[in-house]
């Protein structure tokens, strides 16, 4: 008894710990009496063997589906039907918030490097499915579609699985497949037209089907990891059930069956109470030396960034097509392998693969200086992957004074002139070379609002996740850098295909970067300024709206897409960024286009000013903290109001109207907290007044937290 006792003092007093360890080192090994009496031995990777237990949670990052088939009524049958497309966008749904929690715990053993368990998890949700009273063969399709025919819930959903792994360093990466079963509530509504009245009816099925899918987790302390736990879902087939009756002469009993499948996406904190060894945190990596022994050929980095971003209620006396949606939470997850090859001194190959999941809040729509920058244009339910980076870089020495290049994402360790010529050329995001800015610059580790990370009214050639094909040069001294680029552009708005025609519609940018030393401060800062010119298949704002409102074509919408012809749209930008003191920084910026035509590629932005601070936690004992504040304001041409107030639709916004136009301003601070040397975890708040330039809609706050590591 007096073992058993002494042995679970031992693990409590570990595991408060872990808790100390999160603020304090010291305080963390004087909780720990085991710690002084450890041994020596530094292990390579964790051993992630033995018991764990554990919260996850997903805050709109489930979607899922329910297909009805082999339906009848009465003695006729109906043709299958189902609630979405698992994203919500195709349905009633995709307003809603969809929201699973729970518990789980498993068992892992470990042989070397590789890792094997079983695991059991128990979630709540509220992942709701409304069907349209319009589907067709119930007779209601002439009736009001926002009125709802049946609404699928999903209340519970559990799982039993095996998981396959490879420990390294810190990590742990693996596939996971099993049992999975689920719970789910059907609701129907079914009008009487001919006598007025209203009949429902109500159904419970349980599923039992299997899932597949893959995850990474990171250890931070000896008690404690964070992962990212992806799985497909798929529940099977229910038996066949009865729904009610439709009234009417055509109507009769309702009799189905349903299938159900979903895409999950979790944040997942685990706790090991017996304690994991963990290797030493890398050091920095040393610039490569040619001299010892290291060809630096190759480089592999990786990260993962996970966003959930949440907007309370506010006011919204009406909505467009691209309105901000209020009371929402969305999720977003990015995972990308940075891939380095020198083929020969100077030569060097780059390949990304990246996966994405989830949406932006509104589906990335409603805000022009949208407020999570790893939200994508082209979201997903499940992760979708992408070839998002392949380029070839060449740098030609002038001679002179050398500076070691060390190893990093995108980068092969190097040696090279500091006066040099360098050439990229396949594909990439031009923000990898254009408007850097070391204080705010990456939405995965300082601000999301991309007004404050980009120039915004640049619209930079890309795709609908942010790429683009083409050639980058740049000459480079000590004093300053210029730089060019000539890329393809998207076919037209918001297209995903890029304009193979390159010598009649293509984008050019090129950027001056100076740097220089503040003498009143002794200071570094550099100064960009840049200018770009675009010419793609875009509309002109003026002639939408003056057609529209001639009734020569039937609404806004028609008038931009049948008026669209290759013209230019231009505009520069200017990028400051200062250095106040070794842990704090400055930086702004101003950006400005002409405002005449459709932006093709980045947002509905005619005018931005931005800027704001970034501080090091260094002053309370967190150096490797930050605190982030930063402000912006946005503003739009009087031709593009037109446009908006016609009903025209955007990049990102259209409300259906803009009768009272005014700037949209927003307003940033985050605090991210580094954990490790590899992950950091942040809480960001924003504020946005007249979002989309409409004084009807707004204030809006929003709230997120965001987890990344990388690798």
């Amino acid at each position: 008894m007096a073992e058993r006792t002494f042995v679970l003092r031992t693990r409590l007093l570990a595991s408060l710990s872990g808790v100390l360890g999160l603020l304090s080192p010291e305080m963390a090994a004087a909780a720990d009496p085991a710690s002084r009496t450890r041994a020596t031995t530094v292990p390579a990777f964790v051993d992630w063997s033995g018991g764990y237990v554990g919260l996850q949670a997903s805050a709109g990052a489930s979607y899922g589906a329910f297909d009805f088939g082999r339906t009848t009524i009465g003695t006729r049958t109906v043709p299958a039907f189902r609630t979405g497309d698992t994203t919500g966008s195709r349905d009633q749904g995709q307003d809603a918030t969809t929201a699973v929690g729970g518990l789980f715990g498993g068992w892992i053993w470990q042989t070397g490097q590789w890792v094997y368990g079983i695991e059991a998890d128990l979630s709540g949700a509220n992942l709701k499915r409304p069907l349209s009273l319009a589907t067709p063969g119930f007779g209601y399709e002439a009736v009001n579609p926002d009125l709802s025919l049946i609404r699928a819930k999903t209340d519970l959903y559990g799982s039993l699985r095996a998981r396959l792994g490879y420990s390294f360093e810190r990590y742990l990466v693996y596939a996971s497949f099993g049992l999975a079963g689920a719970n789910s509530r059907f609701l129907a509504t079914y009008l009487d037209l001919a006598g007025g009245g209203v009949s429902t009816a109500r159904a419970e099925q349980s599923y039992l089907g299997f899932t597949l899918g893959a995850g990474v987790q990171f250890a931070f302390h000896p008690n404690f990891a964070l992962g990212i736990d992806y799985r497909y879902v798929d529940l099977g087939e229910s038996r066949r059930f009865n729904l009610g009756t439709v009234p009417g002469l055509t109507g009769g009993p309702v009799s189905t069956r349903t299938s159900a499948t979903s895409n999950q996406m979790f944040a997942r904190l685990m706790w090991f109470p017996e304690g994991l060894r963990l290797p030493p945190e890398p050091d920095e990596i040393a610039p490569h030396d040619p001299y010892n022994g290291d060809t630096g050929r190759f480089s592999l980095h990786g990260q993962t960034t996970l966003i959930a971003q949440g907007v309370p209620g506010f006011r919204s006396p009406y909505r467009g097509e691209q309105s901000l949606v209020p009371g929402q939470t969305q999720q977003t997850t990015t995972a990308t392998a940075f891939l380095g090859f020198k083929l020969l001194e100077g030569t060097e190959l780059y390949y990304n693969p990246e996966f994405s999941q989830g949406f932006g809040l509104s589906g990335t729509t409603g805000v022009a200086g949208f407020v999570n920058g790893e939200a994508q244009k082209a979201g997903a339910a499940f992760p979708r992957l992408r070839s998002n980076r392949y380029f070839v870089r060449q740098t030609f020495g002038l001679g002179g004074e050398i500076e070691d290049v060390p190893d990093g994402p995108n980068q092969v360790a190097t040696r090279r002139d500091i006066e040099r010529i360098t050439v990229i050329a396949g594909k990439f995001a031009l923000g990898d070379f254009f408007d850097g800015n070391k204080y705010a610059h990456d939405p995965r580790v300082d601000f999301f609002n991309w007004s404050l990370w980009a120039s915004s009214a640049w619209d930079f050639p890309a795709n609908l996740p942010g790429f683009t094909q083409g050639v980058v040069a740049e000459y480079n001294r000590k004093e300053f850098a210029i730089r060019a680029a000539y890329t393809q552009v998207p076919k037209q708005p918001s297209s995903d295909v890029l304009d193979p025609r390159v010598f009649d519609r293509a984008g050019f940018n090129i950027e001056f970067e100076g740097r220089y030393r503040m003498p009143e401060l002794d200071r570094p800062g550099v100064l960009r300024l840049g200018f770009f010119s675009n010419v793609g298949n875009v509309a002109d704002f003026r002639e939408v709206a003056a057609l529209t409102q001639a009734g020569v074509f039937e609404d806004a919408v028609t008038a931009t897409a049948l008026t669209r012809r290759p013209r230019r749209k231009t505009g520069f930008y200017a990028n400051l960024e200062q250095e106040l003191t070794d842990d704090l920084g400055m930086f702004a910026r101003a950006s400005f286009n002409d405002g005449r035509n459709e932006s093709l590629s980045f947002t509905d932005i005619d005018r931005s000013f931005s800027g704001g601070f970034s501080l090091k936690g260094t002053a309370w004992g967190r150096p490797n903290d930050t605190v982030g504040v930063g402000a912006a304001v946005n503003g739009i041409t009087r031709a593009h109001q037109a446009f908006f107030d016609v009903g025209g639709l955007g990049l990102l916004i259209g409300d259906g109207r803009l009768t009272r136009y005014a700037p949209e301003s927003a307003f940033e601070a985050f605090y991210a907290v580094s954990l490790t040397k590899a992950m950091t975890v942040t809480f960001d708040y924003q504020h946005v007044e007249n979002p989309a330039y409409n004084q009807d809609r707004g204030p809006a706050d929003f709230f997120a937290a965001r987890l990344h590591v990388d690798f």
